[in-house]
């Protein structure tokens, strides 16, 4: 199907079954007008009014209610084509009640009155149950009630505003250039969330937040006929808590790289990253295969990030650390008695390591949490020393804290919330050094940037990790691409491996999606900021002869 066929196609068919109720939805519904509709603050405010009144007569010492109508968009391509153009949106109320120190939680999506009684209801009922089962009480860290407040994500073009067939058009002009400079095939997409919230509970509060997140990528793929041999090379993009403009190309934002490689900062060029992927895949094809050993690995954002996810991000989940996730994602080596300690060396006196919802573009960047806790950033670990975790109103005792950290979330209206990860990110260099000023210390190295493959074990702690783009370091200078190239430690060794980090000018995201936690499983959005550094000493291995 052609494109033009395809999008009157879908200007004339009902984008499938949206649960909005109260949103005056009529199919067939036009998907450049997707995001209009929905129930003013005033009309939320009483809804959410409704629902606490509901729980406080039902016996609730505490009740929170979220309203949340969120809308997504994905549109993907290939070659010359429109794969498909999905528009999806929900809309419902969750109600948390703590009834004789018991969580209980019920989620509708029929926000008439009875429905709402019988939601509190549930909610109670369910903390009635859980309480014969429960040893010892919720210990909730109190706030003042917050008043009304609100928040929304910082963008100067609403991706929802954009028309599809400009979004279809940028994609196919991606995958065109991206054929013209040499890719054999190319699939490439964009994901747009818009997340309307709205927070109250009995402490009186009442919070509107509304999010916005994109994320634009590909996987650009060259093929050796002769061989039938194979290579790709995925988007340096990031996934941003921006809107639209994200994608608006702006030279000031690029930074050059080794060999050549542009990188982006706050705006990303897509098919300027198309076009020079398709150029890698290339190279991929002819690259020399690495030679295992001990090198010293200099590491972009673009993949640093996933390591910071993995070894850091996840093991200091105080849910994780209590050994809460141990039967769906396993528990953490960095344990209470280790942070108590006060010196428990984590990294080298370099790595300074922060957690912070307030970091502009960042995708957890928010203005309060689902705890109704506003914003804030704090050191996790400090001059290399673990000195804090992640923690959540009910969790923030247990550090023998008198406030929350704000990192309570759920990833739906129906979903109950729990503690998740924050921007959890390393603090740039305070001396000044850049990439280029990097790379020229290094005798044996490899510069490594893009998320590939990885693997790490149940405590955080033994891990695994790959690329996309891999160029060999010799004497101070980039010495041609290297491939099959994949690194191991533990999160000890590599964190006090850290040699140097480049200044704040280099300071740039790595984010994902699909940060999935907890069962029922929830995925959540976060980001993690770095500028390029360098670890010494770390074992290589060559992916292709160690299978």
């Amino acid at each position: 199907m052609q494109r033009k066929d395809f999008l009157q196609l879908t200007g004339t068919l009902s984008l499938g079954a949206l649960l909005l109720p109260d949103l005056a939805f009529a199919a067939p519904v036009d998907p450049d007008r997707f995001r209009e509709g929905g129930p003013d603050t005033a009309a939320k405010k009483a809804l959410a009014d409704r629902a606490l009144t509901a729980a406080r007569r039902g016996g609730a010492a505490y009740a929170d209610v979220r309203i949340a109508r969120t809308l997504q968009q994905a549109i993907s391509t290939r070659e010359n084509r429109v794969l498909g153009i999905s528009n999806n949106g929900s809309y419902g109320m969750g109600i948390r009640v703590l009834v004789r120190g018991t969580w209980g939680f019920a989620a509708t999506n029929d926000l008439s009155p009875e429905s709402i009684a019988r939601c509190a209801a549930n909610a109670i009922a369910i903390a009635r149950a859980n309480a014969l089962l429960q040893t010892e009480p919720v210990r909730w860290t109190p706030q003042k009630g917050l008043g009304e407040k609100s928040w929304r994500t910082p963008i100067e073009k609403n991706a929802f505003d954009v028309p599809v067939k400009e979004k279809t058009d940028l994609l196919l002009r991606v995958n065109s250039e991206a054929l013209k400079a040499g890719a054999s095939f190319i699939t490439s997409s964009l994901s747009f969330v818009n997340e309307q919230k709205y927070y109250a509970n009995t402490e009186g509060s009442y919070i509107e937040q509304d999010l916005h997140r994109l994320w634009p990528t590909f996987t650009a793929t060259a093929v050796d006929r002769s061989s039938n041999r194979f290579k790709t090379r995925d988007a340096l993009s990031a996934p941003m808590g921006r809107g639209y403009e994200y994608l608006d190309a702006d030279p000031s934002e690029k930074i050059q790289g080794p060999a050549g490689l542009i990188l982006y900062r706050n705006r990303y060029d897509m098919v300027e990253d198309a076009q020079q992927a398709a150029r890698h895949a290339q190279e991929k094809l002819s690259a020399r295969s690495v030679e295992p050993g001990t090198w010293d690995l200099v590491l972009d954002p673009l993949h640093l990030g996933l390591t910071i996810h993995e070894s850091v991000g996840h093991p200091l989940e105080l849910d994780r650390v209590l050994g809460y996730e141990a039967n769906y994602a396993g528990t953490s080596f960095a344990t209470l008695d280790k942070w108590r300690s006060g010196n428990f060396r984590f990294g080298a006196p370099i790595v300074n390591i922060v957690a912070d919802r307030t970091q502009p573009y960042l995708l957890n960047t928010i203005g309060y949490d689902d705890d109704g806790v506003p914003a804030q950033s704090w050191d996790l670990i400090k001059n290399g020393i673990l000195v804090d975790y992640q923690a959540t109103r009910d969790q923030a005792h247990i550090l023998g804290r008198k406030t929350s950290h704000g990192c309570c979330h759920a990833d739906s209206w129906a979903n109950m919330q729990f503690q998740r990860m924050p921007n959890v990110s390393l603090r740039p260099g305070t001396g000044t050094l850049s990439p280029a000023a990097m790379i020229r210390d290094v005798e044996k190295g490899i510069f490594i940037t893009g998320r590939g493959s990885y693997s790490i074990d149940q405590q955080r702690y033994n891990f695994q990790f790959g690329g996309q783009v891999f160029y060999e370091i010799r004497n101070g200078a980039i010495a041609g691409m290297l491939d099959d190239v994949a690194y191991q430690a533990n999160t000890q060794q590599f964190w006090n491996a850290c040699a140097a980090i480049c200044d704040a000018s280099d300071y740039r995201a790595f984010g994902t999606f699909n940060d999935g936690k907890g069962e029922p499983g929830q995925a959540s959005a976060v980001s993690h900021g770095s500028a390029t550094t360098r670890f010494n000493a770390i074992n290589v291995i060559n992916t292709r002869t160690s299978n």
